[in-house]
């Protein structure tokens, strides 16, 4: 009973700080939740609650009603960025979390407000890590990586809302339904909050574009301890007229390094391509039949 009543006393919690905090959104034909956000008068939700829209409104559990204009969209990451037409009107921005922390089992809460009726509250525990959302932007396709899986219940008007720790700290805003019982959220961690700022900044995310797919792999042990790391990113695939494919890598190569930094898995070259990439030659190391191999790619922009 004790542990019950904890447990409880958690979610009850959590639900307390976030609710008036999130906002039913309604943005042309699509609605759905948005979270407040540190900033002046900034909210975030998904890019496919707000889809061609330019302009919506926000509702707040307290009965507050504001007008809100989209900064930007990035469907690639299922992110959009809004901006309330009278920032003096929203409540405290949320505390953000950081994703990259989670771990399986851990208590997690969701938090909406579907359609713009009482706050939607629901808990359970992230039942998986690393999974991967396919999105597509026009001809422009993209996995958004490090996905957290949750069997926190979700429906289509808690898209965009928050998935909150223990602490109410916002680890992810929800994005999908993945089955029965199960529920999916883009993470809050140093990959999403650059795509928020630049969302800010420019309204748009300018991606480079590699042309590879692939999936963590363990490192030869061998290779593991003159190097000390213990996985790399096998490649599944590499587009054929790609940069990637120009530079000279192959399917089933093990890739170690890219830019220079150690590279475990698919995010850990989807951070570095970004518009600055645009161009530069990325210096790029894999392990080939049990020799390391340096290539260098020069990407181009995802269009």
């Amino acid at each position: 009973m004790d542990e019950l009543d904890s447990y409880s006393r958690t979610v009850s919690a959590v639900a307390a700080e976030l609710t008036g905090r999130v906002a039913a959104v309604r943005t042309g034909r699509g609605s759905g939740s948005a979270v407040v956000v540190p900033g002046d008068g900034i909210l975030v939700t998904n890019a496919h609650v707000v889809g061609e829209a330019r302009t919506g409104r926000a509702d707040f559990l307290d009965g507050t009603q504001t007008g809100v204009t989209v900064v930007g969209t990035d469907p690639l990451s299922d992110l959009a960025v809004l901006r309330a037409d009278r920032s003096g009107d929203l409540p405290p921005p949320v505390r953000l979390g950081d994703a990259d922390a989670l771990v399986v089992g851990q208590l997690v809460v969701a938090v909406g407000n579907p359609l713009g009726l009482a706050g939607s509250v629901t808990a359970g525990v992230v039942s998986a890590l690393g999974r991967a959302l396919p999105t597509r932007s026009g001809s422009a396709g993209r996995v958004v990586e490090d996905v957290i899986q949750t069997d926190a219940a979700l429906n289509p008007g808690n898209s965009g809302g928050a998935l909150a720790d223990s602490h109410a700290r916002v680890v992810g805003i929800n994005t999908a339904v993945a089955g029965i019982g199960l529920g999916l959220a883009v993470p809050v961690n140093a990959t999403t909050r650059r795509i928020v700022e630049t969302l800010l900044a420019d309204g748009r995310v300018r991606r480079a574009y590699l042309g590879v797919v692939g999936s963590p792999a363990p490192v030869p042990a061998v290779v593991a301890e003159k190097y000390g790391r213990k996985n790399g990113l096998r490649l599944a695939e590499v587009i054929g007229g790609s940069p990637a494919a120009r530079a000279g890598l192959r399917a089933g190569d093990l890739v170690l390094d890219v830019g220079r930094r150690p590279v475990q898995d698919a995010q850990g070259i989807q951070r570095q391509l970004f518009g600055e990439a645009i161009g530069v030659p990325l210096p790029v190391t894999v392990l080939r039949n049990g020799a390391m191999v340096d290539v260098v790619a020069v990407p181009t922009e995802l269009g």
